[in-house]
């Protein structure tokens, strides 16, 4: 997704969808350790979105208070 579509989403939306990409996050790392990937920038991939998420749901956060 991107930026703008994560503008159109809910709080509570978002923070469901990174629970989600985070559960998925750990199960890649760990199926990564064991055996590699076939496309570990998947794993990069997954958490910038993590990350973008949360500066979403940070920044509606302040900007309400």
């Amino acid at each position: 997704m991107k930026k703008a579509e994560y503008k159109e989403l809910s709080i509570a939306e978002l923070t469901e969808k990174v629970t989600g990409l985070r559960t998925e996050l750990q199960k890649m790392t760990m199926t990564h350790s064991v055996s590699p990937l076939e496309n570990p920038m998947l794993i990069r991939k997954v958490r910038r979105s993590i990350a973008t998420i949360l500066t979403e749901i940070n920044s509606r956060k302040n900007t309400v208070q």
